[in-house]
């Protein structure tokens, strides 16, 4: 990862010397008369995605339709929650694509950044997995179930839980739900708060895991045919967690990035998203 980062960062200086980068000049004034001036200018974006679903969505439905508007568009891939906010804070991606709004403003609030929304994508369906304890009947007191240790992430895995059954929360608690704010567990469950990216990993070692699916997906998991348990995405779920594109405030009106997000939400990429996940794992919001 550290070489990843290197590596991006000698790019970045390269492409900032030659006038090419996205967050350089007038692209980064974010106003409208600039976004119209930087129309010609600006020829490539580099923007930070998780791997599944939303690298392979930028490289194989976005990349061709930008290139035809003579944008090249770079896909920098990272395997964590952090490193491609604080690449997209620092300038050194014109954006990234990994996260539903709710973390982003966790983020904002707890890094001091100055991330924004461009626009909603996709959305993808939490799911709680089977690991040691095959089916949520079989649950004996003291199951350990592995959650994602980010707080709004967590949340919905508590969400999920109590909506399983296995647990009761707050009802004040909603979508900031924590472990402190469940007042009923009645098989004194374990709750163990991990990296989103690990969990996968760890389902040999817990009774079950609530599991992002842009991590299940890279593991063999579909949510509808192997989570115990999934979100409604016509309820709460599918309007909170919708993944969406995020700049660096100031860049919103940038015209080369209204351009992808007029692509990542064209009719093309509703198409390959229909064709790519036909078993809604992965749901346009578009």
């Amino acid at each position: 990862m550290k070489k990843r980062i290197l590596t991006a960062a000698i790019a970045t200086f390269a492409m900032a010397s030659l006038g090419l980068f996205g967050c350089a000049g007038p692209a980064a004034t974010g106003s409208s008369s600039s976004a119209s001036s930087d129309a010609v200018s600006q020829t490539s974006l580099r923007v930070a995605a998780s791997p599944t679903p939303h690298a392979e969505i930028l490289n194989e439905a976005v990349k061709p339709i930008l290139a035809e508007q003579g944008i090249e568009l770079e896909v920098v891939e990272f395997n964590d929650y952090v490193l491609p906010n604080t690449s997209t804070e620092e300038g050194e991606v014109d954006a990234n694509y990994f996260q539903h709004t709710a973390y982003l403003e966790q983020f904002n609030q707890e890094n001091g950044t100055h991330l924004v929304e461009v626009v909603p994508v996709h959305y993808e369906p939490f799911g709680l997995y089977a690991g040691k304890t095959k089916t949520l009947a079989d649950i004996q007191d003291g199951a350990k179930i592995a959650v994602p240790n980010d707080t709004t992430n967590e949340a919905r895995a508590l969400l999920l839980l109590e909506q399983a059954g296995l647990i009761k929360l707050d009802p004040n608690a909603g979508v900031t739900a924590t472990k402190q704010d469940i007042v009923e567990n009645p098989h004194s469950i374990d709750i163990l708060e991990v990296e989103a990216a690990s969990l996968p990993r760890m389902l040999e070692d817990v009774d079950f895991a609530a599991i992002n699916s842009n991590y299940a997906i890279p593991a063999g998991l579909n949510v509808y045919d192997d989570a115990l348990v999934f979100e409604d995405p016509e309820g709460t779920a599918g309007k909170t967690y919708a993944n969406v594109l995020v700049v660096r405030e100031g860049n919103e009106n940038a015209a080369a990035i209204e351009a992808l997000a007029k692509a990542m939400t064209s009719d093309k990429v509703l198409t390959y998203l229909q064709e790519k996940y036909p078993d809604g794992s992965v749901q346009a919001v578009f």
